[in-house]
């Protein structure tokens, strides 16, 4: 898991108005709480924390204000639906030590059996309870030989030591389908329409 050092400044205005303000200096406004603390309000280096957050549960150390140093994981990232742009970050203070709640990617490696198969991600992410320090990015499931009918549960996902499930180990996380051919589908189609009539 990698942490990025990110320099931080408190801010005490507050609003749209504001918020754009920040936005147009090429910053991020966000909040820092936990802990039982006060919320922190503050505004972050905009292509900083872009290039944290491309990595999956980051670790950040933030220097706020040059004074204080607290680690934190992002919990909630508001993007611009057209340009993408960062807009808002929720960041979860977390200590060395601590357990948290977080999701980590599913992956998949090998081949099906041969045939007309799909794959589907039930979970693309999986929920477990990991240090705060040394969360996953990810987890690599085999899916070697695989047809229609087989599934894996959350229970068979061999996790990093230290890290468990926070989701019941029967739910299903991949599945594997017969594909059916488009035509026979919307043959099935027609045929349910006439039968409604």
């Amino acid at each position: 898991m990698s942490e990025v050092k990110i320099s931080a400044e408190t801010r005490s205005e507050f609003g749209k108005g504001a918020a754009r303000r920040i936005r147009r200096e090429s910053k991020v406004p966000g909040v820092l709480y936990g802990h039982g603390g006060e919320t922190v309000h503050l505004t972050l280096p905009g292509h900083e924390l872009l290039l944290a957050l491309r990595t999956s549960n980051v670790l950040i150390s933030l220097d706020i204000d040059g004074k204080t140093n607290e680690l934190a994981i992002p919990k909630s990232v508001q993007r611009d639906p057209i340009k993408g742009f960062l807009e808002h970050v929720d960041l979860l203070l977390v200590k060395r030590g601590e357990k948290v709640n977080v999701e980590i990617y599913v992956q998949t490696e090998g081949d099906l059996a041969p045939g007309a198969f799909l794959l589907e991600h039930v979970l693309n992410a999986l929920p477990v309870v990991a240090e705060a320090t040394h969360i996953p990015e990810s987890v690599t499931v085999s899916i070697e030989g695989l047809s229609a009918g087989d599934s894996i549960l959350a229970k068979d996902i061999t996790l990093p030591k230290g890290t468990t499930l926070d989701v019941d180990g029967e739910t299903v996380v991949l599945q594997v389908l017969a594909a059916q051919a488009e035509e026979s589908a919307g043959e099935e189609a027609e045929g349910d329409e006439a039968a409604e009539a």
